[in-house]
């Protein structure tokens, strides 16, 4: 597991000044730093929160809720990708993670019966593929676009959020 100053050092960030929507322009030179951003937001999240997990298939999505969900404290869980469940829960200490991946849905009404409502009442929702909900996301989600980057282990996240995240976003961008 790197260290926080390791990974730090393996970031390149940048912040938008803009005081109502800040945003994160970050370079994932590896999956190691990957799973330091997932560290560095678990620690920041709070019942209620919803990730909304955006980006092509292969870029980052699952490793970082992997990474996530076991930054968080509990014993150490097996993370798979849930396309195929459309939703897994992890229970942390304390806090219960569900992890939604909407791909294989076809219309946003699907995802009323998997419990997001739910979710953000119990604990904190990652959601993979968020625009399959149409216009039902949250408007306090914190959303992060992956893309790949420069190298084929790189990749780079865009990261804004509403809410209480502009607050929260500022010691990321430290």
């Amino acid at each position: 597991m790197p260290t926080y100053g390791s990974v730090c050092k393996s970031m390149h960030m940048t912040a938008a000044r803009a005081e109502a929507a800040p945003s994160l322009s970050l370079d994932l030179p590896d999956e190691a730093a990957t799973a330091g951003l997932a560290g560095r937001l678990a620690a920041l999240v709070v019942r209620g929160d919803v990730l909304a997990l955006q980006g092509d298939l292969g870029s980052g999505k699952t490793a970082f809720a992997r990474a996530f969900v076991n930054a968080l404290p509990g014993a150490p869980e097996e993370v798979p990708s849930p396309t195929f469940t459309l939703v897994q829960t992890y229970p942390r200490d304390g806090l219960e993670v569900w992890h939604f991946d909407l791909y294989r849905l076809e219309r946003p009404e699907e995802a009323a019966e998997l419990g997001i409502e739910e979710a953000q009442a119990e604990g904190v929702a990652l959601i993979e593929w968020p625009e399959r909900l149409g216009g039902a996301l949250p408007r306090g989600a914190l959303t992060l676009a992956f893309s790949y980057g420069t190298t084929p282990d790189s990749r780079r996240v865009e990261i804004s959020g509403g809410g209480t995240w502009p607050q929260r976003l500022r010691t990321l961008a430290r």
